[in-house]
């Protein structure tokens, strides 16, 4: 019974651990990308790309995060016994 528990609570974490880990692979990128353009790209437009890239990463982190620890009740309703 206790075990049941546990995994209850561990997925209502879910949402929260996955929009981290997007966010920070998305900050990794965008840093990445940053670093190579550095003799290639003007700043104006370096910053530019960085920022898109942030943007995504913070969109799909709140979208992650939103749909991930919803309260929604996603569990069947309780069947009715037929005899």
């Amino acid at each position: 019974m206790t075990i049941l528990l546990g995994a209850a609570a561990l997925g209502e974490g879910v949402g929260i651990v996955a929009a981290v880990a997007f966010f920070l692979i998305f900050a990794a990128v965008a840093y990445i990308v940053f670093r190579l353009l550095k003799k290639t790209v003007k700043m104006a437009f370096r910053m530019a790309i960085v920022a898109v890239i942030l943007l995504i990463a913070i969109a799909g982190s709140v979208s992650f995060w939103w749909l991930g620890s919803s309260k929604s009740s996603t569990t069947r309703p309780r069947t009715t016994q037929t005899r």
